[in-house]
Parts: structure tokens; sequence; C-alpha cells
């Protein structure tokens, strides 16, 4: 290594600082020729006025470029809809009930009885699938169309406000019975329409029931002939009540032994004593008294009759004797209290304590 080399590594460093440090010291100088002297004022330069060219068309801004209107400015649009879903115009609609149902015409001679048996259902099904007969002999006419359920059941126009807990509860069912019938269309439970029809399988809404003839024998100028007073005793003398009023059982079932007393509830005129006609077998032997102000009473199961058409009776007055006659399922009597053929519940006109044998509690 030569000797100009050694002194380099030497003292290389100390040359390099001490010529930054002259230099530091030239500049400072170069600068304050530039400043006034104290009490002198500043000499003004007057600098150029800056002028910009206009932004491209599709020119970003940014923080260093001057502040021009955005509405100046087109913006590039970045459109992505890779995950917006398909647009779908249409609400869904759920079904409406869809039944097919075959129709019977009712011929001349026809009774629901008869029709029941040919079209191979019961006459409860045949009623529930014809709730407008409403039990009334006369509007079962020729050439009338009637409808035949294809499954033991009754039919439910859908009301205003009905929901299937309502309707379940109606008719003492599920409402997973409701849904299960497939004509139904329930796919969607919380959406009935009105006026449709479901179908509530396994009900029934009741029976025919015997309508009484409104004139007899025993009338003055159209007026009955003798006028009731308007409160009822009871027509028998037990009190063991096996089946209660509701919409379908319009009455109150009492079970007595063969041959108990039966007497009027209240005096008034005997419009019919019979059987209860091939038609309407469910009562058996059957009494009607018309009380000649708007209420019937009716004494269903009799095994004796004791009265005739146009027969006046006074209240208390024995009529017949309880029996197990018609559609009964043991010893009682089936009793009614109508009002313009409204029917009503007879506890609510009968006085008195009963006794609960019904078996419900």
């Amino acid at each position: 290594m030569t000797g100009l080399q050694r002194i380099w590594q030497q003292f290389g460093g100390h040359l390099v600082l001490g010529v930054a440090a002259l230099l530091l010291v030239v500049g400072g100088l170069w600068h304050r020729r530039g400043e006034p002297a104290v009490g002198e004022e500043a000499a003004v330069i007057p600098l150029p006025t800056p002028t910009f060219s206009p932004l491209p068309t599709q020119a970003f801004l940014t923080a260093s470029e001057p502040q021009t209107s955005l509405a100046a400015v087109s913006l590039p649009v970045i459109a992505d809809n890779s995950l917006a879903p398909a647009p779908n115009p249409h609400t869904y609609q759920p079904k409406k009930p869809e039944h097919n149902f075959r129709v019977y015409i009712v011929q001349p001679g026809d009774t629901p009885n008869r029709i029941a048996e040919s079209q191979d259902i019961s006459p409860a099904t045949l009623l529930g699938g014809n709730p407008w007969l409403s039990q009334e002999s006369n509007l079962l006419q020729t050439g009338a169309e009637l409808i035949i359920l294809p499954t033991d059941g009754a039919l439910h126009t859908v009301q205003p406000g009905d929901s299937l807990e309502s309707i379940a509860a109606q008719y003492n069912v599920e409402v997973a019975d409701i849904v299960g019938y497939a004509p139904n269309n329930l796919e969607f439970t919380e959406r009935l329409f009105a006026d449709t029809q479901l179908l509530i399988p396994g009900v029934e809404i009741g029976s025919f029931y015997w309508t009484a003839p409104k004139a007899a024998p025993n009338t003055n100028n159209g007026q009955w002939a003798v006028v009731g007073t308007g409160t009822f005793t009871w027509p028998v003398a037990g009190r063991c009540a096996t089946s209660y009023f509701w919409y379908g059982h319009p009455g109150l079932d009492v079970s007595l032994r063969v041959g108990s007393s039966v007497a009027a509830a209240d005096t008034g005129t005997v419009t019919y004593a019979s059987w209860a006609s091939g038609s309407y077998y469910d009562y058996g032997n059957l009494i009607v008294i018309n009380h000649g102000n708007g209420y019937e009473s009716f004494y269903a199961h009799l095994s004796g009759i004791n009265v005739v058409p146009g027969q006046i009776v006074e209240k208390g007055q024995t009529i017949g004797a309880s029996g197990n006659s018609g559609r009964s399922s043991g010893p009682h009597i089936h009793i009614e209290i109508r009002i313009n053929d409204v029917r009503l519940n007879p506890l609510n006109y009968l006085s008195g304590a009963v006794q609960d044998c019904s078996g419900g509690g």
C-alpha cells in the first residue's frame, strides 16, 4: 500500500466532513447576500401568474391538483352486478282450494237416506257437502244439485277473519287434519281466501232433522187455538244429561230407562206424533208440540206415543214414553226447543240442576 493510500485511509473521513462543513458556510453566506439590510425594504420580485391546462375528460382529482367542480369532471362508472339477484316483478300467490266433487241431481221421490245410500256415503256426509239444506225437508226438491263429497267430512266456507286455528276449533279437529287434505291447497297456512271452501275431513255437522208441519186442524182463522205460557218445565223426571247442545247436535239428550213418562213442557197443539219418516229416521218415534207463540218443543226416540196431531195438550200432561228408537245408542230422550225454526239450547229454558253423564268431566 502506498503512502498516499495510507493517508487517505486515515484522514479521508475527516476530509469529507470538512468539505461538507465548508459548503454549508458558503451556502449561508450566499443566502444572506439576498436579504435586505436593517431598515431597508425587501425588493418585491413579481412572479409569473400560473396557468392551468383543463383537465382531461376522465381525470381523477388528487390532493395536489386544483379543486375544480365535480360537475365538470366525468368520473368513470363501475358496474358490478355479479351478486345481484335476478329481478322478479311478481308477488307469490298462494293457491286456492281445488276440489273435484261429483254432483247428483235430485230425482222425484228421492230422500236424503236413499241418495246417501246410492252414492255410498252417510246421510251426515251428504249434509256436510250441502249445508244449504239446513235440515229442511222441503229444500230437497227435484232437480236440485247436491255435492257428493269424496270422503266423510263437511265443507266450510271461509269467512273474512277466519284462520285455520279458529276453523279447527269450530269443528273440534286439529289444524293438521285440514292442512293434510291435499285439495285444500294449504301449503302456506297463514293465507286463506274468503268465500272459498275447505273440506274438513272426518267431521259431522249433524244429521237431517225433522221439520214439523206448521198447521194443525185445531186453528181459528189462521191463529193457534191455544198459546203457551212461554216458559218450560222439564218433560222428564231424570236429569242425567249425556249429550249437550252444539251446532252438530241442536238439543239435549237425557238418559232414561225405556218406558219413562214424558210430559209436555208447555201448553200447545200437537203437530206431529209418529215415526219421523223414512227420510229422517234419526228421531225415531217423535212428538212435536207447537206452542202458538213461535216456540216448538220436540221429544224424540220414544217407545210410545199417547197423543195425535191436532190435539191440545197442557203443560205437564203426559204425551208418551221414553225409548231407544231411531238413531240412538241407548235408552234416552232427545229434547229440542225451537223458536221460528231456530234451534235453542234447552238448558237456557229448563231450570234446575243437571247431572253431567256425558263422560266429559
